[in-house]
């Protein structure tokens, strides 16, 4: 797969925006962490800065982050190769919070200034880190990976966010023969695009270094973003970047949403059926006249058939001094449940064993003693 070098792209739209912070969700929240440490000597790190170093590494970093060590004074310094692929070297994979991982990325720190740099081109050193992170994530997406939020923390005593065109007035550090100092050159017009593109909130602290001379750590923080492109296409048509890349990204977890709704309606309407109390219309017929009662079932309950007992919710009369079965509700069933000795019919049928009732209404035959027919009939209302 061939990569190119990103330019800022055209403004996200609010939904786009929210797309790429679920698919940085969906890629489990990991993130790049960008230690961008000034290695001259007007920074000097005393104890406190070492600490607080110290503790970014140790208590801020998350498994799962990848980690980039960029010291700089006039240029960026890398200890291996840079590329379109690596624009900000070889990452740390910080895989778990161990001694081992910690050592790995303060190892890379530069703790001390180093003698032979001196002038900090902070503006070119933004240039380097917001261009660098942008082509990471840019990458991801030429890749169909999901993308990740990323954090810089800055270690300078430079001024960040500057006006394009730095003077001596501004920072005196400024190289004379840095472009960055026109305000019009490309390489100036380039980091502001890059300011103005991606969504940066910083956070600042400041130090005394070891002569009692004041830097700052700052810590700024970008969403998950990537700069999208559209090109016209034919029939009035346009062919685009970001939403082409949201739908291969959501479509998977968005159907999983999905399923998951869909499982929690049906979860909630199936509770609330088996809540819900049945009614049972009893209707009793004998030669004379129609006598009709009214029980209420409700789930896991039974009624007792032709004698009381105090386990039910109730109970339905016919011939006879003793139990000859129970109507029993499992869930969204009813089971007829005879007693081993109990003489009962099921839409004339005999039943001696658990059997389930799969219409709504039914009769029920209770024989007397003389065998003479005592018909029940029974209407479900759920």
């Amino acid at each position: 797969m061939t990569l190119t070098k990103i330019t800022p792209g055209q403004s996200l739209t609010g939904t786009q925006k929210n797309g790429l912070r679920l698919v940085s969700l969906w890629g489990g929240g990991k993130r790049d962490v960008v230690l961008a440490i000034d290695v001259t000597e007007s920074v000097g790190f005393n104890d406190q800065g070492r600490i607080r170093l110290r503790q970014i590494v140790e208590n801020s970093l998350k498994p799962g982050d990848s980690v980039y060590v960029v010291p700089f004074a006039q240029n960026a310094v890398f200890d291996d190769v840079i590329s379109i692929e690596n624009p900000l070297g070889t990452p740390i994979y910080f895989s778990n919070k161990n001694s081992e991982n910690i050592n790995k990325v303060l190892a890379k720190v530069p703790f001390n200034y180093d003698p032979n740099r001196y002038g900090t081109d902070i503006q070119k050193a933004e240039l380097t880190v917001y261009q660098g992170i942008a082509q990471i994530n840019q990458n991801r997406v030429s890749k169909n990976q999901p993308i990740k939020p990323q954090s810089v923390v800055w270690i300078t005593d430079a001024p960040l966010f500057t006006p394009p065109g730095i003077t001596s007035e501004i920072w005196i550090e400024t190289p004379a023969d840095s472009p960055l100092r026109i305000p019009t050159s490309p390489e100036s017009q380039e980091r502001q695009n890059w300011l103005n593109a991606l969504p940066l909130k910083e956070r600042s602290l400041t130090i005394k270094n070891q002569d009692n001379k004041d830097y700052k750590l700052s810590v700024v923080d970008i969403n998950p973003t990537v700069q999208e492109f559209c090109t016209p296409a034919p029939g009035g048509k346009e062919t685009c970047l970001v939403n082409p890349y949201l739908v291969k990204q959501l479509w998977f977890p968005s159907l999983i949403l999905l399923l998951l709704m869909a499982a929690g309606v049906w979860s909630l309407c199936k509770f609330a059926r088996l809540q819900k109390k049945w009614k049972l219309q009893i209707t009793f017929e004998d030669n004379t006249e129609d006598e009709e009662k009214l029980c209420i079932l409700p789930n896991k309950k039974k009624i007792a058939l032709c004698e009381d007992d105090p386990s039910c919710e109730d109970s339905i009369d016919c011939p006879g001094g003793e139990i000859r079965g129970y109507l029993q509700r499992q869930g969204e069933k009813l089971y007829l449940v005879p007693t081993p000795e109990g003489n009962i019919q099921l839409n004339n049928k005999k039943v001696t064993s658990k059997t389930l009732i799969t219409n709504s209404r039914f009769t029920l035959n209770c024989p007397d003693s003389r065998q003479r027919d005592y018909q029940i009939n029974v209407k479900i209302e759920k």
